[in-house]
């Protein structure tokens, strides 16, 4: 009766807490003080009804700690020097190891750090606040831990809880840290060298399931994690802290050790899992997972789990109430719930399955539903392989992290050892990539959700009444399991793509991204919009698994972004851009593109009108007017590409090739107001494509350029009205066809 109460008090709590939090971190902190004081009214009035006065005592505390790291950093010198800008000099620690981006100049790191000391004009400041360093130079050089003397801009920050960014000009390491850091970096390099003898993505795989070390992981491999669910093996949390603590403990329990001695073996595995794996917000959250258990194992009785979640939610948002919002701490509790409160109901109702099968088979759905909404929300999709991929992994996910944990903690012994247990996880690695990438490749792994996330929870709540009613019945739920598999192997697309194609508009969004066939199964990419899904959907939908030619018109996000999508699971001949270049894709070879150029692909001819011969690489303002413009000849149509060319470049075009006849016309820079007219009266074009996203900011296409369209008789297709647009050379008419 008493861990009922218990439970029916710590899990509100721990729910109102993080829905404080959460809206603390956002707003002014005399709300946080404002709150606290309410609610420490409303408290005091209950107090004697434990069901109103610890819910608020824990709000109260929480929205103090809010109030109070806020206020710190508003007070801090260096929030007051960020916004007047100035080079200062400064010390400061890494606080999580640093993690390569990319640059319009290559790529550089981003370094979490605690700012100690900071230095401008004559006067100094000793202080203890946070800040995020961008900064050139390796990655592994930035380890948790490590101080450096910097001299920086100084910039406001992003977030509430830190103080400024440093634009770094240059550093110097003055220390290495505490000795606890460096002997944790002796394991972790011992991991990575457990499989040094291995260069695959396999052997990348290995130190990011044990200790979150995703360094050596291509963008490749992470997309297909992405889309396949898998996303949640990368980020170490409680999963992996629970096989490493259930090897330490039930070993020293065969060999007979006393319940004092498991409980210091436990702290002690803890400790040292923090260590490793880092002290980020997914790390701490298993952290504490542990330590509750722990104290369950002390008092004699294992807490609930609903329970011991609240409790984890509690402490770390009182400690860090920024962690509210951060992807990783509001899927991990998600998908933590989820199984704590599905799993065990759903794994009873598949008895007709063997019990492993059944636990394998519950816990993935279980937290695939509770995790949909946030899932959809930074990815824009919802995998539909998940559970089967999550089920396949699961008897390799263990190997793989104790055996390369052991091959780290052999390399303080005897490092020529650490190769055997390094193997054993590299072969276990293998199995988790290759589904990985197997289920990535399918056509339908995936479905975009262009709607808000929220939307999603009544989805997931039905998929799980559906779940929960075909459970019972195994002829109905295996034939809706494979029903799904042959959806996501060959998804339904009748009358889609239509013969004759000339060209297809993507949907894409906000973007450009455009589809030239040239054979069965194989096509001319033109631009690939901002993210992966939509490009990549598009391609599966016509077909595509080979890229004859890849052509990025110009560097802007919204063109090039999505390229991850474009490539997966397709081959790349040859890549090729213009003077403001693009991203570094994978390809056969790469070239560049000026005015004069002429490429012929499997019968399809493109001439390339501009940027001019004499053009160099070009700055990222001006890089819609440094656009490729390309016209292809297909089925003996022509279609002009016009890249986000403006006024001034679509004049210099008009100067250079007055014969700009196109049957085709892809609209310049999403139907902007800053256009020619004239180039589109040269053009002439029956059918004018503008690819934009729907409600978008910009206003496009504006009503000047529409207005310039209907002038010269074209029919305007858009994507944020028709979808996916594909236009059809069918008994020499043209004729659009869209989805």
């Amino acid at each position: 009766m008493t861990s009922s109460r218990s439970d029916l008090r710590v899990v509100p709590a721990g729910v109102a807490v993080w829905g404080t939090a959460a809206a603390l971190t956002h707003v002014d902190v005399r709300w946080a003080f404002g709150v606290a004081a309410v609610v420490a009214l409303l408290g005091t009035w209950g107090r004697r009804r434990p069901a109103i006065a610890f819910p608020a005592a824990c709000l109260v505390l929480a929205a103090v700690c809010c109030g109070w790291r806020g206020a710190a950093v508003e007070a801090s010198p260096v929030a007051r020097l960020a916004e007047a800008g100035p080079v200062v000099r400064a010390e400061v620690v890494v606080r999580e190891d640093g993690r390569a981006h990319a640059t319009a100049g290559g790529t550089g790191v981003v370094v979490p750090v605690t700012v100690r000391v900071v230095e401008s004009g004559e006067r100094t400041w000793r202080v203890r606040v946070r800040a995020t360093a961008f900064v050139d130079g390796p990655a592994d050089r930035f380890v948790t831990g490590t101080r450096l003397a910097v001299r920086a801009d100084l910039e406001p920050a992003d977030s509430s809880d830190e103080a400024a960014l440093l634009r770094v000009l240059d550093w110097r390491p003055i220390g290495s840290g505490p000795w606890w850091w460096r002997g944790s970096e002796v394991v972790r390099d011992g991991i990575r060298d457990g499989v040094d003898h291995r260069d695959d993505q396999a052997a990348a795989l290995v130190p990011a399931l044990v200790a979150g070390d995703e360094s050596r992981l291509t963008d490749q491999t992470r997309d297909a994690f992405a889309r396949t669910g898998l996303t949640h093996l990368l980020a170490v949390s409680g999963a992996n802290l629970t096989i490493v603590l259930g090897v330490v403990l039930l070993g020293l329990r065969a060999l007979g050790a006393t319940r004092r001695v498991l409980l210091v073996a436990g702290v002690l595995t803890v400790v040292a899992f923090v260590l490793v794996a880092r002290p980020e917000p997914s790390v701490q959250r298993a952290a504490v997972m542990g330590s509750v258990a722990l104290a369950g194992l002390l008092v004699g009785r294992a807490g609930a789990g609903l329970r011991a979640l609240a409790w984890a939610v509690i402490v770390l948002l009182v400690l860090d109430p920024w962690l509210a919002t951060r992807p990783g701490f509001v899927l991990s509790v998600s998908a933590t719930a989820g199984i704590i409160v599905l799993a065990p109901p759903l794994a009873r109702r598949l008895a007709w399955l063997p019990g492993p099968v059944a636990t394998a088979v519950a816990v993935p759905i279980a937290a695939h539903l509770a995790c949909l909404p946030v899932v959809a929300s930074l990815s824009g999709e919802v995998s539909l392989v998940a559970v089967f991929a999550n089920v396949v992994v699961a008897p390799a996910v263990a190997p793989a992290t104790v055996a390369g944990l052991a091959a780290g903690l052999a390399d303080l012994v005897v490092p020529a050892v650490g190769a055997v247990p390094g193997t054993v996880a590299w072969v276990a690695a293998t199995v988790i990539v290759g589904v990985a990438r197997i289920g990535a490749s399918a056509p339908g792994a995936a479905v975009s959700w262009p709607w808000p996330a929220w939307t999603l929870v009544p989805v997931a709540v039905i998929a799980g009444w559906c779940l929960w009613r075909l459970a019972r019945r195994p002829a109905l739920a295996v034939g809706v399991t494979l029903g799904l598999l042959l959806a996501v192997l060959r998804p339904p697309s009748p009358g889609w793509p239509p013969d004759g194609v000339v060209v297809v508009a993507c949907d894409v969004g906000q973007g450009d991204g455009f589809v030239v066939p040239t054979a069965p199964g194989e096509a001319i990419v033109i631009d690939v919009g901002q993210e992966p899904a939509p490009i990549d959907r598009c391609l599966t939908s016509l077909g595509i698994d080979r890229i004859a030619l890849l052509l990025f018109t110009h560097g802007d996000a919204d063109h090039v972004e999505g390229w991850r999508g474009a490539v997966r699971g397709r081959r790349v001949d040859v890549l090729a851009d213009g003077p403001s270049g693009g991203p570094d894709v994978p390809a056969g070879r790469r070239v560049r593109l000026l005015a004069g150029d002429r490429v012929t692909v499997r019968g399809v001819l493109l001439e390339v009108l501009w940027p001019r011969e004499d053009a160099e690489r070009v700055p990222a303002e001006a890089r819609n007017d440094a656009s490729v413009v390309v016209r292809a000849t297909v089925r003996g149509r022509r279609v002009l590409f016009t890249g986000d060319l403006g006024e001034e470049a679509q004049r210099g075009v008009t100067r250079l090739h007055p014969d700009l006849a196109a049957d085709v016309l892809k609209v310049a820079h999403h139907g902007s107001a800053d256009h020619w007219p004239e180039l589109v009266r040269r053009a002439a074009p029956a059918v004018a494509l503008i690819g934009v996203g729907a409600d978008n900011p910009h206003g496009h296409p504006a009503p000047a350029a529409l207005a310039t369209l209907a002038d010269v008789g074209a029919a305007v297709w858009r994507t944020d009205r028709s979808g996916t647009v594909a236009v059809v050379d069918r008994d020499g008419r043209l004729i659009v066809s869209a989805r």
